[in-house]
């Protein structure tokens, strides 16, 4: 079906009215998720399976949108939802809210893209003053009815009227105490009664109105507000930090209620068909007897392993099993899925496609392979860059001396170390100073979102790998640990109590290992991950866990090195570098910075040269130069054998070189003042004053440094030649390039260019050998950009520089502009991303594409590269694939993710091409 023309959706041109708002879960399929949202498609999609889901039905994100964009529902949504009741309430037999017997909902978000906690949900829609008896004498079972009521009174209280949250919470505790019980299962159908009451006065002191009696109107609010919180702030932060697009809006799913709170035979549970930690295959997920599906998520009590349902009731179990097994090779994928026991009888909730850790999710791409359900290309699909970066991260020294105090549930790996804090505002100002820190909680929830941005990793004494704290700690890659039942965390005197007694208070510094669930006190060393091993050539795939790991890893780089079109250069400026470099599987250099050459004891040579009077001056310091710079280049040549080395020509601005400014004035005004002899350094002071610049980025450098100081760039030329004739002279295969930095008009180019071959043939003629020097230049500069097609007619390639690129095009300084409003910006909305850390496609991507084209137009085999710190970035790699380059360049470390990125982009390309 072509997208414009889906009926599901309103086009240009189509009344709001004509549109379908609204889509029972017999009526749609996984594949509607932009319509139905995530949540509401595989309902959909596990109706039509035949399994056991409560019925139901979703109102669409388009109804969202209008809400949204107008603040009122569209006008024909009540008459649907009505229409949709009404049915459902034939099929159950009963109505919404009715005084005995009576039919409750619950009202649950549902984005295309999983959002976990991030927006509203509320229970038990339907009960009242009336409707609680007849619930009653209904399920045979007084204090299940009052706990579902002070369940939703609390909910919808929080959630819909705005009520604080701890003004419930208190209530709740103090009930507890009374009773001197320590959790809510404990307190009877008369103390949730009085608690019931207790709420509906928290409800009408807040809120100046009594809790809505009518069924009905309790609904038609809660959509409301489910609507609202895809603008809430803390939906709209976990989107900037997922970089999910703001304007997808979420479904509402009306669900017939199911109870996992009537007694020892039912409960209520999550269950992974894999585990999501590790990857490995098994029985993984979290079981609550006697509880409904917020106990588990929330963390506020503590649950039994799934397979303890075997033993609790084994009929349900095997079901859920089989239904997982069939979940599982439907999707064809790791599938997380939310169950309700009631009353011996199982329900589906809710099935998604897992979030999992990094490692995981490449264990799970292989063995899918390995079964047959999914091919290479697919399994490309499945992993990223990100996570492959991740990977790629120390993890702790276990056989350093460490103190540890507990253990928890391994949620999320990773080795995070940092200053213990006890609440978000805390994390987040702290982190703004610099500091790493570790957020420590009971329980986590959506509020907690920032903190957990924030923080190096998170800590709770409650919950499972199913907990707020263990789902959003995986999705964003962050290491967790979770349940650590034996220490004592007391946010309110900021401080946990560890066994024995010790007591940590905010700003103490704790490490916790996210893969083994470990607590230690202090700093724990690291050591490098065994995927980096890997990638260096000293760990190979093997049998035991990390090399499993490793095995996993291998596979899916040799599946993308298979696919992938645009070849993957390192940033490199000496020879170890280089070979590092190489065993990454650089297939070349992109960018080797001649400048990092000249600091150090060459300092001085380089000073001497620029700031030389007279021509014998400066061929002094030339000579000087040019055999240290040779032996950089042979010592480059021959770790780079046989591969395309791009060397760029000296290019930072000339205060680099010289003495600081500020400094030589002082040594000059001290000197005078004590009359002692100062006449090199006031030389020295009126040439760095003469050279001074306002902005040096943008002054005398690069190539414009090249033409105004004689000799310099062909001092570097007459080193790279030479070294190129010695080494291939001595039988090897140098493949030099030299690139000419801050080109903005063809002119320039020309002008170097016609040095540089006048030098090259001089090497020629003088050893005797043949040299194929390719000559090109850096794009940095929008004007070049925008003159590609004539600078083309003398460079043989281009390589984009996209850091100067971005600063040119935006107008800011990269070294001010992140540390003064970046941050501003990002938590605004207005940057998604630093546009330093992702290309910015729509400015300089759209640059980047236009030079390309130009430039190919005039010389079709230019070859184009990118040397900026996009190329290792994953989302930036998959636009350059766009656009046609042949290579990226990245520093060596980021080499693995950009190979990975470049198989993934060409995957995706081709199903887009096939499609």
């Amino acid at each position: 079906m072509s997208e414009n023309k889906d009926p599901h959706v309103a086009q240009s041109g189509t009344s709001v009215e004509s549109v379908k708002f609204v889509y029972d879960f017999t009526e749609g399929n996984k594949d509607l998720k932009d319509l139905l949202g995530g949540k509401g498609a595989n309902l959909a999609e596990m109706t039509n399976l035949g399994l056991p889901v409560p019925p139901g039905f979703t109102i669409t994100t388009e109804a969202c949108k209008v809400y949204l964009d107008s603040g009122e529902e569209p006008a024909a949504l009540r008459d649907e939802v009505s229409a949709h009741l009404d049915a459902l309430e034939q099929r159950m037999g009963k109505k919404l809210g009715q005084a005995d017997d009576p039919l409750l909902v619950s009202v649950r978000s549902g984005a295309k893209f999983s959002m976990p906690g991030m927006m509203d949900t509320v229970l038990n829609i339907g009960l009242s003053d009336k409707s609680v008896q007849g619930l009653a004498e209904q399920a045979g079972d007084d204090r299940f009815a009052w706990d579902s009521y002070r369940r939703l009174i609390q909910m919808f209280g929080k959630t819909v009227l705005g009520v604080d949250g701890e003004l419930f919470e208190d209530a709740l505790e103090a009930a507890k105490a009374a009773k001197k019980v320590t959790v809510d299962t404990e307190l009877e159908a008369a103390d949730l009664k009085k608690l019931v009451t207790k709420f509906k006065k928290i409800v009408k002191t807040e809120c100046g109105r009594d809790f809505p009696q009518d069924p009905r109107e309790q609904m038609d609010l809660a959509i409301k507000a489910v609507f609202d919180s895809w603008n809430g702030d803390r939906a709209k932060l976990y989107r900037r930090q997922e970089r999910i697009p703001h304007d997808l809006g979420t479904a509402v799913n009306v669900c017939s209620m199911v109870f996992g709170n009537l007694g020892p035979d039912s409960g209520t549970g999550v269950a992974f068909t894999r585990d999501p930690a590790s990857g490995h295959q098994g029985v993984y997920g979290d079981y609550l007897q006697n509880a409904q599906g917020e106990d588990v998520v929330a963390g506020i009590r503590n649950t039994v392993p799934l397979a303890e349902l075997e033993r609790i009731d084994k009929k349900s179990y095997d079901q859920l099993m089989q239904i997982m097994e069939t979940l599982e090779n439907h999707y064809k994928d790791l599938c997380d899925i939310e169950f309700t026991i009631e009353r011996g009888r199982l329900w589906m909730l809710q099935t998604r496609v897992g979030k999992r850790t990094a490692g995981a999710a490449f264990r799970i791409a292989t063995q899918l392979v390995d079964q047959g359900l999914i091919d290479e290309a697919e399994a490309l699909t499945r992993v990223n860059g990100a996570q492959l970066a991740q990977l790629m991260f120390p993890r702790f020294d276990e056989s350093a001396k460490v103190e540890q105090v507990g253990r928890g549930i391994a949620a999320s790996p990773g080795a995070a170390v940092g200053k213990a804090v006890f609440d978000s505002y805390i994390a987040v100002k702290w982190s703004r100073s610099g500091e790493k820190v570790i957020l420590i909680r009971r329980e986590t929830n959506p509020d907690d979102l920032d903190g957990m941005i924030a923080a190096e990793g998170i800590l709770t004494s409650r919950g499972g790998k199913t907990s707020h704290a263990a789902v959003v700690a995986r999705g964003m890659g962050k290491t967790c640990v979770c349940g650590a039942e034996e220490l004592e965390v007391d946010t309110k005197r900021r401080r946990m109590t560890v066994p024995g007694g010790h007591v940590v208070e905010e700003g103490d510094v704790v490490s916790i290992d996210g893969s083994s669930g470990k607590v230690y006190l202090g700093e724990v060393p690291v050591v490098p991950s065994p995927v980096v091993e890997y990638f260096e050539g000293r760990m190979h795939p093997g049998a035991d866990d990390a090399d499993e790991l490793v095995e996993a890893v291998h596979r899916m780089m040799a599946f993308a090195d298979r696919k992938r079109r645009l070849r993957v250069r390192a940033n490199a400026d000496n020879a170890e570098d280089a070979l590092r470099a190489r065993r990454f599987g650089a297939q070349g250099i992109g960018l080797c910075r001649t400048e990092h050459m000249f600091l150090g004891d060459r300092r001085e040579l380089v000073e001497r040269l620029i700031l030389a009077d007279t021509q014998e001056e400066r061929e002094e310091s030339l000579k000087a130069l040019l055999p240290l710079q040779k032996k950089d280049f042979v010592e480059l040549f021959e770790a780079m054998d046989g591969l395309p080395v791009t060397i760029r020509l000296l290019d930072p601005p000339l205060h680099e070189f010289l003495p600081d400014i500020t400094e030589l004035s002082v040594r000059v005004a001290l000197a005078e003042s004590r009359q002692e002899p100062h006449e090199n350094e006031l030389r020295l002071l009126q040439a760095v004053h003469r050279l001074h610049e306002q902005n040096p980025m943008l002054g005398l450098r690069g190539v414009r440094l090249g033409l105004v100081i004689p000799g310099l760039f062909t001092m570097q030329v007459r080193a790279i030649a030479e070294a190129a004739a010695e080494r291939r002279n001595a039988k090897g295969d140098p493949r030099a390039e030299i690139m000419i930095p801050l080109v903005g008009t063809v002119q320039e180019l020309e002008i170097v260019r016609e040095e540089a071959d006048k030098v090259i043939a001089e090497v020629e003629e003088a050893t005797g050998t043949r040299l194929k020097l390719a000559i090109g230049t850096m794009i940095e500069l929008p004007r070049a950009a925008l003159t590609a097609g004539q600078i083309a007619e003398a460079a043989e390639f281009f390589s984009f520089g996209t850091n100067d690129l971005t600063q040119t095009v935006w107008g800011f300084s990269r070294d001010d502009v992140e540390a003064s409003f970046f941050t501003a910006y990002l938590e605004k909305g207005i940057f998604g991303v630093s546009p330093f850390e992702t290309i910015d496609k729509d400015g300089v991507g759209s640059l980047v594409e236009s030079a390309a084209k130009a430039g190919r137009a005039t010389r079709p085999d230019l070859k184009l590269g990118v040397c900026g710190e996009h190329g290792g970035d994953p989302e930036s790699v998959h636009f350059f694939h766009e656009v046609g380059l042949d290579y990226v360049s990245c520093s060596p470390f980021r080499i693995p993710v950009a190979r990975l990125e470049a198989g993934r982009a060409a995957v995706t390309a081709a199903g887009s091409d096939h499609r």
